[in-house]
């Protein structure tokens, strides 16, 4: 019986740190998929005259359609624009 538990052990030990290093985390990869949603309309955009002002709205508009704000959060954008 301590023979077999004695061979057990190490067994047990690296089962189980093969399965915490399978429940890690990294990074990830890229942000390519954000990008596509999001755009590149707000890089430069200050806000200052109405050609801004559009590049802002797109960007909100993708948000909003790929999900990444709620539906009160979009509409609030609409009710600060009025």
């Amino acid at each position: 019986m301590k023979l077999l538990a004695r061979l057990m052990m190490p067994l047990s030990i690296m089962t189980a740190a093969g399965m915490l290093t399978g429940c890690g985390t990294s990074a990830p990869a890229d942000a390519s998929g954000l990008r596509r949603v999001v755009g590149v309309d707000l890089i430069g955009a200050r806000g200052a005259t109405d050609a801004d002002q559009r590049k802002i709205d797109r960007t909100v508009v993708r948000l909003c359609a790929g999900g990444v704000w709620r539906v009160d959060e979009c509409g609030r954008h609409g009710e600060a624009l009025r």
